[in-house]
């Protein structure tokens, strides 16, 4: 089943289910990129790794229910265990490392990283996130290293991310809710960039290569339609149950509710 809009779809942007568009998005660019690429370029999946003691888990209470039930229960199992003669061993917090997948374009001449394409997610928006920070340490990498840098904001909450600065971005695009922003390598300080509204398709973007070899052009819209499609995000979406987090304004909730009535997905 297509997606009922014709670009993102706002109930997709839930924290129980972005991550897994996240994960679909890049494992689909990653073929429309090998599709593309001129002999020389390959397109790789790379991890940048961190660690974070937080608490990262956002449980869905409709599915695992309230905190406290877990704590009573959780409570009264530990006390018939300790009363059945096991030892309780106390452990640290846990740490272990967090990776969040991104995509690479090297060049098969040594190896060399060319460009990288990020989808941002929700850690890397999060005020006060360990993933915020190294994302954007990795920012300043790709500026100083000379790598073309290409990110594809599809989450309307959080603070702003990309690599152009926030004033510059509002002053060319307007309202927009989604964009896209193109950074290219020799020119750290000139930002390319497409906004995206929630009534409109998501861009073709052109992805910057070498200087003198030509940007190939992704469709983001046919990326999103084949994750969308191939990962099941029409059942994950709950149209007649949930609401979009964030939420719409008063005008785009009727437009968007207006789709699914006539797509037969809301009462």
């Amino acid at each position: 089943m297509p997606s009922p809009f014709p670009g993102m779809d706002p109930w997709l942007e839930r924290p129980m289910v972005f991550p897994s568009l996240h994960n679909s998005l890049l494992i689909y660019l990653q073929a429309a990129l090998t599709a593309a690429l001129p002999r020389g370029y390959f397109a790789a999946s790379a991890n940048r790794v961190w660690v974070d003691v937080a608490a990262r888990r956002e449980p869905d209470v409709s599915v695992f229910g309230p905190d406290d039930v877990n704590a009573r229960g959780a409570g009264s199992v530990a006390t018939a265990l300790t009363r059945a003669g096991l030892l309780e061993a106390a452990a640290d917090e846990l740490s272990d490392p967090i990776e969040e997948p991104y995509l690479e374009i090297r060049s098969d001449e040594g190896d060399r990283l060319v460009t990288a394409v990020e989808v941002l997610s929700q850690s890397n928006k999060r005020a006060g996130d360990n993933g915020r920070t190294s994302y954007q340490q990795k920012q300043g990498e790709y500026r100083a290293s000379g790598v073309n840098l290409v990110e594809i904001d599809l989450l309307r909450t959080g603070p702003h991310t990309t690599a152009v600065p926030e004033a510059q971005l509002r002053a060319v695009a307007g309202r927009f809710d989604y964009h896209v922003c193109v950074m290219v390598a020799g020119s750290p300080n000139r930002y390319f960039v497409s906004p995206i509204r929630l009534e409109s398709c998501l861009p073709t973007i052109p992805i910057p290569l070498d200087p003198d070899v030509p940007p190939v052009s992704v469709d983001v819209q046919a990326v999103f339609s084949r994750a969308y499609d191939e990962g099941g995000f029409a059942h994950l979406a709950r149209y007649d149950r949930r609401t979009p987090e964030p939420p719409l304004s008063d005008e785009q909730r009727a437009w968007a509710e207006g789709v699914l009535r006539a797509k037969g997905l809301m009462a």
